[in-house]
């Protein structure tokens, strides 16, 4: 079992990750709003398919740490 600085270390990382996660999101959209063609559009929605899948790993980690309390 982890120790308390552990899981209070991993929740601050959690947080951090989400933060990133939510910018690369944000970027990834404005630039899909963009006219982008072929496979300039095809790398832009690999980025947000992958950061959507990053995003839920990231919210299943923190529900274990919220078990954890």
């Amino acid at each position: 079992m982890a120790s308390p600085e552990d899981i209070s270390r991993l929740r601050s990382l959690t947080h951090d990750l989400s933060n990133s996660m939510e910018t690369i999101l944000q970027a990834s959209y404005l630039l899909g709003q963009a006219e982008l063609t072929g496979h300039c559009r095809k790398w832009v929605q690999l980025i947000e398919s992958a950061t959507r899948d990053a995003v839920q790993i990231n919210r299943q980690i923190r529900e274990i740490l919220r078990a954890q309390r």
